[in-house]
């Protein structure tokens, strides 16, 4: 690598910061505050670098590292780090940290007994926390005791660990319990929606490139529990709530269990704060999960869209919009149309020239012919509606 250096670069969790030298990596920093933050913090570990473009090295790592926020798989262990001045044990568990597959977790005991050092729990758990190299000393593979899930520096803090572990255990397991890949050819949903819609096809143009990711998790119920929290809530403050929600079990990254979800106390699930109606909605989930009223994903996959909704909207708190959201982000259905949502009405009178929002019934009629690829239009009418308001 060349002389001294640092970069700042974005993320799905904000801007961080990477630092190098002639031996490797000398730092990884997540997300600060401030973009100003940030940079001063890396450059504390590196106080001689200048912002430079990155070598190729640098610049795999800092790809491989927005890759797994994103969700996608990453290969990380191979990134060469500069431990070079750091204490002798401190590097010690870094290294041996490094040797802990994706998608598999240790405790801070299980690590100490690895360096030899029984009884050294605190110690490791320590050095952990001065980890300057975030992400490529996976630190986040490393729980407390009893499987909890333990603290996180990160932006998003727990949110941000959990994501990162729920992501390599899928990936390690061979395949996402929702669709890692969509039942469709995108492409081929361009071509169509270009040809039964001129006005969509110039949006589609504008916009570029069909970029709506899957999103996976553990089982339906995770899922819809997941949902229920996040209703009517700004996406930080959700990921946050549910992050405790997950916190309060052991091996949280797993996915939320429904008996253990239907016995818990209400006050100890409000205290992660959960509202009295979204505890409730959680609580008739998981009961309805362990009486069997709720498809396992292989029935799911089996349904139509239409009998999924049915089913799944018996819960208490679950509308037919939150399962839609299902449908699409998690099971990659390629014709869902969610009419009543406010962003995609919004983003068709924006894209279509109109003053006045489409009633629902209006937009599922001029939308039967985007079928079957109304899942396709509705990213873009997501995204036209980002850009009226820009």
């Amino acid at each position: 690598m060349s002389a001294h250096g640092f970069r700042l670069f974005d993320t799905a969790i904000g801007r961080c910061g990477i630092a190098w030298g002639p031996r490797g990596i000398v730092a990884l920093q997540l997300p600060e505050a401030s973009e100003s933050a940030t940079r001063s913090r890396i450059l504390e570990h590196s106080p001689e670098a200048k912002e430079l473009p990155p070598p190729p090295e640098v610049r795999h790592a800092l790809e491989a590292v927005a890759a797994l926020l994103r969700g996608e798989p990453a290969e990380l262990s191979r990134v060469p780090v500069d431990m070079v001045g750091l204490p002798p044990f401190h590097r010690r568990v870094y290294e041996a940290a490094r040797t802990i597959p994706p998608g598999e977790t240790l405790s801070y005991g299980d690590l100490a007994l690895r360096l030899g050092t029984p009884g050294a729990a605190r110690a490791v758990g320590q050095a952990l926390r001065r980890n300057p190299f975030a992400i490529l000393v996976p630190c986040h593979r490393v729980l407390a005791a009893n499987g909890r899930i333990g603290g996180f520096s990160a932006n998003g803090g727990v949110a941000t660990k959990l994501r990162l572990l729920a992501v390599e255990r899928t990936r390690r397991d061979g395949a996402a319990p929702f669709a890692s890949a969509f039942g469709f050819d995108p492409d081929a949903a361009l071509r169509h929606l270009h040809r039964a819609d001129p006005v969509l096809g110039r949006l589609i143009d504008a916009v570029g490139p069909f970029q709506m990711r899957l999103k996976p998790a553990a089982s339906i119920f995770t899922a819809l529990a997941e949902a229920i929290v996040y209703q009517q809530l700004t996406g930080k403050v959700a990921a946050t709530i549910f992050a405790r929600l997950c916190a309060l079990f052991p091996r949280p990254h797993e996915g939320l269990d429904a008996g253990r979800i239907r016995r818990a106390p209400d006050a100890r699930l409000r205290a992660a704060g959960l509202s009295r109606a979204k505890l409730l909605a959680l609580k008739d989930l998981a009961r309805k999960t362990v009486a069997g009223e709720i498809p396992s994903l292989d029935e799911i996959r089996r349904m139509d869209d239409e009998a999924i909704i049915e089913r799944l909207t018996e819960v208490h708190g679950v509308g037919r919009w939150t399962v839609q959201m299902l449908l699409m982000f998690r099971l990659g259905r390629p014709d869902v149309l969610p009419v009543a949502d406010y962003a995609i009405r919004k983003g068709f009178a924006s894209a279509f020239g109109r003053r006045a929002l489409p009633s629902p019934r209006a937009l599922e009629k001029h939308g039967r012919r985007w079928a079957p690829y109304r899942t396709v239009a509705s990213w873009y009418l997501w995204r036209a509606a980002e850009r009226a308001a820009r």
